[in-house]
């Protein structure tokens, strides 16, 4: 999943990333005591506590180049060995999901140990080592290889065909993990203290493995399928899935068109840290990255002699038009089933009102002032803005012919990107300085709620914990599912695993981990809602 981070462990390049997955829900309460208070945390109350959410941008990722390990760790470090299978003649009852367990802690062992980070990436590892576990178990893969190194991994379990497939997507491919500020090997697969640690644990091989357990699940006990079950392993996705998602929908889109759902990473499940779950957050749409390059051109010359069309003058005007725009707010339908949420859980009675009805609080300049304050529900309000990049003259004495800088623009569903541009162009007001998109983008779109796979998150979730929220979440980054949302697939984000705060801080940094009683838990979750949308 594309995200910033501030780790030192991963750095996020030019213009990028995370990035997962991804968005939040803040306290407006807090926000009221101390509208200057901003930052990637937000407490929400909820019940008897307050819990805190993971607010996380998603922008991609960037990795150095790193060696292949050894398929095993250092000798001071157990990892585990090859993992007995679990052999089923019908669903799984209490016994076997147990060992089912175990077999699922085993392989993410083993899959972390394959180093994939991206660059270079070397998804075809992974790859193949995905197609020998599926293989074991009777299930044919096909690996695509679109460049040197890199991998599309794509298996399918049959069904009648009396409804349409299921995808399970994942990405292969990790960002940097910089050893000398973790304290185990970050590709060790080690077991330790509870939990399986390595890069990638959480983003995202540890739910590939939940999504890998399911299909192997439903081949071992001969479940009887309605819909086919695709499993999709791509690469790139840290850098942008140009020979991963991208390379697929482009050249074998015939694979996965017919789908009707789409399970991936993006979402968000919040422990309770006293071994329950207090919020489920369902992935259903991403704002778009539209980033842009802005140009100004002047008149070159010496620093001593200053010339009254000096481009980097030009540029800071601009942008400075730019910083003082404030977009215009827009309230969504997935932000607005979220603040609806919200709204049955806060008990005070005027931030019940406002979360109740968004749209009507929005004409309230109180509640405009507070809201806005929160950078997670100002991102989940409006398009926005942040100016990344600036690039002048070389040499501090000489003037340049030109200056540049880069802005990371993020646009809610349904927004034109073309109309923002021409918006934008009019704010700068300066014909010296263009406003040139860097690259392709493509409006946001959004999955729809009133569906099969939505009714069988929301009841595997309260089976589970009938007291816990369930809404939807608008991630402020985007991962890989918006190529298949373009598609016509409904695509949602699930996050399997129960996280504390301070677990989800490994995605994409430091000691990254997940305990080995969250894996079960996803195994089992994933497993459950799959079989309740595509089993007979």
């Amino acid at each position: 999943m594309r995200r910033w981070t501030n780790r030192r462990s991963a750095r996020a390049p030019h213009g990028r990333r995370p990035g997962f997955h991804a968005a939040g829900i803040a306290s407006l309460r807090m926000a009221r005591r101390s509208r200057s208070r901003q930052g990637w945390w937000r407490m929400v109350k909820v019940r008897e506590g307050w819990w805190r959410i993971t607010v996380v941008l998603l922008l991609v990722g960037c990795a150095a180049p790193r060696p292949m390990p050894p398929l095993a760790g250092p000798s001071s470090e157990p990892v585990m060995e090859t993992p007995e299978r679990v052999a089923l003649m019908t669903a799984p009852g209490e016994a076997e999901w147990k060992a089912l367990g175990d077999e699922a802690t085993a392989l993410l062992s083993q899959y972390l140990r394959i180093n994939t980070t991206n660059p270079p990436g070397n998804e075809i590892a992974a790859a193949r080592w995905l197609a020998d576990v599926l293989r074991r178990d009777g299930i044919e893969a096909r690996i695509f290889e679109p460049a040197p190194g890199k991998a599309n991994l794509y298996a399918r379990l049959a069904g009648d065909g009396s409804a349409r497939p299921l995808i399970l997507l994942n990405h292969m491919d990790v960002v940097l993990a910089s050893p000398e500020y973790w304290t185990v090997q970050p590709f060790s697969g080690l077991l330790k203290d509870g939990y399986v640690w390595g890069r990638g644990a959480l983003d995202m091989k540890g739910e590939a493995i939940a999504q890998l357990m399911t299909i192997l699940i439903l081949k071992r006990a001969h479940v009887p399928l309605k819909r086919d079950i695709i499993f999709l392993a791509t690469s790139d996705e840290e850098i942008g899935a140009g020979v991963g998602a991208a390379w697929i929908v482009e050249h074998q889109a015939d694979l996965v068109r017919d789908a009707e759902f789409l399970l991936n990473e993006g979402g968000l499940t919040r422990a309770d840290g006293r071994g329950g779950v207090e919020f489920y957050g369902v992935g259903t749409t991403e704002k778009s990255p539209f980033w842009l390059d802005l140009t100004a051109r002047g008149t070159a010359g010496h620093g001593s002699r200053p010339t009254p069309d000096n481009p980097v003058h030009r540029l800071i005007r601009a942008l400075n038009r730019i910083a003082e725009w404030r977009t215009p707010l827009t309230v969504t339908p997935a932000a607005e089933r979220s603040f609806r949420d919200l709204a049955t859980i806060e008990r005070d009675s005027t931030l019940r009102r406002w979360l109740s009805d968004i749209r009507a609080a929005l004409r309230d300049s109180v509640a405009v002032r507070t809201i806005t304050a929160d950078l997670t529900f100002n991102a989940l309000l409006r398009n926005t803005i942040s100016i990344t990049g600036l690039q002048g003259s070389d040499k501090t004495n000489v003037i340049p012919p030109v200056a540049t800088a880069a802005i990371d623009v993020r646009l809610l569903p349904g927004q034109d990107p073309g109309a923002f541009l021409a918006e934008l162009t009019r704010v700068v007001g300066d014909t010296a300085v263009t406003v040139r998109p860097q690259g392709p983008n493509w409006p946001a779109t959004e999955s729809p709620t009133e569906t099969e796979m939505f009714r069988a998150i929301i009841a595997v979730a309260h089976a589970r914990h009938p007291n816990a929220l369930v809404t939807t979440l608008m991630l402020a980054g985007f991962t890989d599912s918006h190529y298949f949302r373009r598609m016509g697939i409904a695509s949602y984000g699930l996050g399997p695993f129960p996280l504390t705060q301070g677990e989800s801080r490994g995605v994409h940094g430091n000691d990254e981990r997940v305990s080995v009683d969250a894996l079960r838990f996803g195994v089992r979750f994933y497993y459950d809602v799959v079989s309740r949308v595509a089993a007979k």
